[in-house]
């Protein structure tokens, strides 16, 4: 992780979430990977449940614990786990969202992809965003490693999931998001 200014220079965080429609509809969610927390504190703000929201880093629980204290937030619980060997410790089929935010270059995406898919409510949406795949953006993975938006649908296929029309969304200067949605039990879903 690049140092925390800079990291929180990277995202217009209000269009982001905006654009993948973030808001008060969502009850209850998981973020997997907090990082500083640049999101998780606008996140729990909108959404009218509560945040579970993870990261195997100590010093990056340790900023977001402290970040969530400062802005007064209850609604949020901070956990260092590592959610792929223990997964969220919630209960399956529990979570209105669940946002994967910059880590599908995960070695196994499908299995992050997977983890996430399971806590999901029927009609549950799983919020992601990458960097472009564009050697002109100033940070992200190495362009071998960074997913294009069709392989993260073929991904997430994979799970069960399914990117609806019009779900894949540009988010300057340097992200694209996709909002993919578990099936609803009238869809034959599980």
């Amino acid at each position: 992780m690049p140092d925390e200014g800079l990291w929180e220079q990277l995202f217009d965080v209000e269009l982001i979430l905006d654009r993948l429609r973030i808001d008060s509809s969502l009850v209850d969610a998981a973020e997997f990977g907090c990082g500083y927390g640049t999101f998780t504190l606008p996140v729990a703000s909108r959404i009218s449940g509560s945040l579970h929201t993870y990261d195997m880093e100590a010093a990056m629980i340790a900023r977001t614990r402290e970040r969530v204290a400062g802005a007064g937030l209850a609604n949020v619980l901070v956990e260092r786990r590592d959610v792929l060997a223990q997964g969220f410790g919630l209960p399956p089929r529990s979570q209105d969202g669940c946002l994967l935010f910059n880590i599908l270059h995960h070695e196994d995406p499908v299995a992050v992809i997977s983890a996430a898919a399971e806590i999901l409510r029927p009609g549950g949406r799983l919020f992601v965003i990458h960097w472009r795949h564009d050697a002109a953006t100033p940070r992200g993975p190495d362009l071998s490693i960074r997913p294009r938006p069709e392989e993260i649908v073929a991904w997430a296929s994979l799970a069960g999931l399914r990117c609806p029309p019009g779900e894949l969304h540009d988010l300057p200067p340097w992200h694209y998001g996709l909002v993919l949605k578990s099936a609803d039990d009238s869809e034959g879903g599980s």
